[in-house]
């Protein structure tokens, strides 16, 4: 068996955090000579969220939790609050799975002012029945976990005073028309079908007797559990299979914290 004369280096770990952190640096003094204007971050963040009903929607999530529905900002409004504030770091990783949960972390860092945020996201990764979920299954969780670690920590960094009117323009164009219910409607079950969701675990969600009382307001409910699945912030067992014992509680405590912009 030939083997190769070419040396293999191996970069010390020293080496790669000093690597790192002139990088870091970079950055951090390129922000300084060229400081963000937050006017036009705020111009350009409203004018990307708001761009089409579709966008709007997909900025948005909802969550049924007991009695309530947990309206909240979702990890595709963050992607465009960070894309558009500039000189901004931000990302999410799994670190740490023990076989029942899945831990991701979300870190956020304001290169101008050196303000940051770690944001930690646990999952469970065990059915009813405690058996832990194949491999697959663990793969979505800790991308769900790390969409909802990153859109924390983004919206920890960039403060609720900046968003907050972007959100409500974003949630105006989301509810979109009368004229256009049934169309949006149709295509939100019919996505849910396709995932082997039934009308009746909609009508359950929803707190429905007929798929024609489905009017403006709870539409923006169904879309915006659509905007979970689709963002991979969520599950389809999550949002609409009854919760038991210990999720149960977990729900209620949830819902008690709703308009949080940490939640779910």
């Amino acid at each position: 068996m030939e083997t190769s004369n070419q040396e293999i280096q191996v970069v010390p770990t020293s080496a790669i955090e000093l690597i790192t952190k002139a990088e870091i640096d970079m950055q951090i003094t390129t922000a300084k000579a060229y400081p963000r204007s937050i006017k036009t971050f705020l111009d350009k963040a409203e004018s990307l969220a708001t761009i089409s009903e579709d966008v709007a929607q997909s900025c948005i999530y909802t969550l049924p939790r007991g009695n309530k529905q947990v309206e909240g900002p979702s990890v595709r409004f963050a992607e465009i609050i960070c894309s558009t504030y500039g000189n901004i770091r931000a990302g999410a990783r799994v670190i740490a799975n023990d076989g029942k949960t899945i831990t991701a972390q979300g870190i956020c860092h304001d290169l101008e002012t050196n303000n940051s945020a770690t944001v930690e996201v646990k999952r469970k990764i065990t059915d009813k029945n405690g058996r832990t979920y194949n491999e697959d299954m663990q793969t979505v969780t800790g991308n769900a976990a790390c969409s909802i670690a990153y859109r924390n920590a983004v919206l920890k960094v960039v403060t609720t005073a900046l968003v907050s009117g972007i959100y409500e323009k974003v949630k105006e164009v989301a509810r979109g028309t009368a004229e256009t219910l049934t169309i949006r409607r149709d295509k939100a079950i019919n996505y849910l079908k396709s995932l082997n969701v039934t009308e009746k675990q909609i009508l359950q969600v929803l707190e429905l007797k007929k798929i024609q009382d489905i009017d403006l307001d709870k539409l923006s409910v169904l879309r915006g559990m659509v905007t979970l699945i689709l963002n991979g912030e969520s599950t389809v067992k999550d949002l609409f299979e009854e919760p038991t014992g210990a999720d149960k509680k977990e729900n209620l405590k949830a819902a008690q914290g709703a308009g949080k912009v940490d939640l779910p």
